[in-house]
């Protein structure tokens, strides 16, 4: 399939692939990839260590060719961007190419004109210190500022040349939880600038934020879908808590299964349900009539939503359940 024909299935795609592979001699990195990124989002690729992630981007930004698949990065194959499309991408690397002995300013600077900022280039170099809050350390050499200092450089030396499309690969490794969160401000500032973030992390939490993710494991993409989506994904559907002021017993599940409304039910413990149901803001009415005509004092009865470290374990093993049926 040709650049344009990919292009004419969406045009506010700013990445798409089709089966992108990689292969290094023995080794399958990266094992038939399809996903797209829209305008203006932030897409999460969330995985191990080793599963393919860095691959991934370096197949999107050209530094690695794909084995087979294509991939489409604003309107073009990586292997052949322009000098104009590449001055429209940020690329933050998993490691640290800062120059120790160089002031925080100097190394931002340098940054800038490698990609092909103008001389005339102090205010937006400004503005990227100031984004991350690093204007008053721009005199300090980095050798004498924190890894978390470092690390906020990193992210404004990837927007000096002010890009469109941004990849950032494990940009909140290392860092304490105060300033990942705050990483993640930044993030979502851009997004609502109208720019488009790739960000690859070991940290399964941070899918709360993206407005995409994919799952990958061993070079596979296992899932992308919404946060929203990849929950119900994992548990088949919302799920509901219901918390009872006194003693209940197992017939009352077969009550609830008998509704037609409830897709599953366990007992948390003696006085708690959890419930999987279809739409939690359509079956919470109905499950508060079924409780009141079974005479049931609820203390409580809301959604639950499970962390996406909880929900990431699912798929895995929803995933391996299924491969072992299928073998």
């Amino acid at each position: 399939m040709s650049t344009m024909e990919l292009l004419q299935e969406r045009d506010d795609l700013v990445v798409q692939t089709r089966g992108l592979t990689k292969q290094f001699e023995d080794t399958l990195a990266v094992d038939d990839l399809t996903f797209y990124i829209p305008r203006g989002s932030i897409f999460g690729l969330i995985g191990p260590s080793g599963c393919g992630k860095t691959t991934t981007v370096r197949l999107l930004t050209g530094v690695h060719p794909p084995t087979s698949g294509e991939a489409v990065v604003l309107g073009q194959h990586p292997s052949h961007f322009s000098q104009k499309t590449r001055a429209r991408i940020g690329y933050m690397l998993q490691q640290s190419v800062l120059y120790q002995d160089l002031t925080v300013w100097e190394n931002i600077n340098f940054a800038s004109a490698l990609y092909g900022v103008g001389p005339v280039r102090g205010k937006r170099l400004k503005q990227a210190l100031g984004f991350v809050e690093l204007m008053e350390h721009r005199r300090k050499p980095v050798k004498n500022i924190s890894g978390g200092m470092r690390r906020r450089l990193s992210l404004a030396s990837t927007l000096a040349h002010d890009p469109d499309l941004l990849f950032l690969d494990e940009p909140t490794t290392g860092i304490d939880p105060v300033l990942r969160r705050k990483f993640w401000d930044h993030f979502e500032a851009l997004r609502s600038e109208g720019r488009t973030l790739l960000v690859t992390t070991q940290y399964v939490g941070e899918a709360a934020y993206c407005d995409l993710v994919a799952i990958m494991e061993a070079g596979r993409l296992l899932m992308v879908d919404s946060p929203e989506g990849l929950r119900r994904a994992a548990y088949g559907g919302d799920v509901v808590d219901l918390r009872a002021s006194h003693y209940l017993n197992l017939d009352l599940l077969h009550g609830l299964r008998s509704l037609g409304l409830v897709r599953h039910a366990d007992l948390i413990d003696d006085h708690s349900l959890r419930l999987i149901v279809d739409e939690a803001s359509t079956a919470t009415p109905r499950l508060m009539e079924w409780a009141q005509a079974q005479s049931i004092d609820v203390e409580s009865l809301q959604e639950h939503l499970p962390p996406f470290d909880d929900v990431f374990v699912e798929i895995i093993e929803k995933k391996r359940e299924k491969e072992a049926r299928d073998a």
